[in-house]
């Protein structure tokens, strides 16, 4: 099994920790993935979505950007995304205890390495089965994830398009949908009018029949 989680800087893309976790046969995609996600650090700015999954094949990216840093988890696709964004906010908030005040100073890659330990050690509490039972309760302390942007790494990192663009078109997507609901609703809407409007017109002329021909 790969897991990779990787914290960085957002302005420069500087790595600030890592902590990595993998099989025998893991190693030539462990090194894929660990350069697409340096890639995809040297692509963040001040616009990117602060919430986002990035599908990698059988993988997932999923990234939470705050304070100036992006927490960055790749686990299998069927990882639960709502116990990876608890995850990644778990670790945003330690790491800013610790090293807030720090991260804006360091020159040095992976200067805070030895935040390895606290990522091992919460990871293991989130992916043992005590915690998948206890996800409820996890849910109702994390921030609202509904709205998280989905995409392709491949078309974010080799077709140069940047997340910001993606959401941008995401947003506009969901509110086309939106309109497209509301005019769906108006025009059900208008249907049943009519609806009743024929029936009242049949029975109307039905009334007026009976009582000027057979009256």
């Amino acid at each position: 099994m790969v897991s990779l989680t990787m914290i960085a800087r957002v302005a420069d893309g500087l790595p600030l920790a890592a902590s990595i976790q993998e099989d025998e046969q893991s190693g030539r995609d462990l090194q894929q993935y660990q350069s697409q996600a340096k890639q995809l650090f040297r692509k963040l700015n001040a616009q990117s979505p602060d919430r986002c999954t990035l599908e990698a094949g059988s993988m997932n990216f999923h990234y939470v950007i705050a304070q100036g840093v992006c927490y960055l988890f790749l686990c299998e696709a069927s990882c639960p995304k709502k116990m990876a964004f608890a995850y990644l906010e778990d670790l945003h908030t330690e790491f800013y205890e610790q090293y807030g005040k720090r991260v804006p100073t360091v020159t040095r890659p992976y200067s805070f390495i030895e935040f390895d330990t606290y990522i091992q050690k919460t990871k293991k509490s989130y992916i043992d089965g005590r915690s998948r039972r206890n996800l409820g309760s996890i849910n109702s302390e994390l921030q609202d994830v509904q709205r998280i942007m989905v995409a392709n790494i491949e078309e974010v990192l080799q077709r140069g398009e940047s997340l910001s663009a993606l959401d941008t078109k995401a947003s506009n997507l969901s509110s086309l949908s939106k309109k497209y609901g509301s005019d769906a609703k108006y025009l059900n809407t208008r249907s049943a009018y009519a609806k009743v409007a024929a029936v009242c017109v049949f029975f109307l002329t039905l009334i007026i029949y009976v009582r000027f021909w057979w009256l």
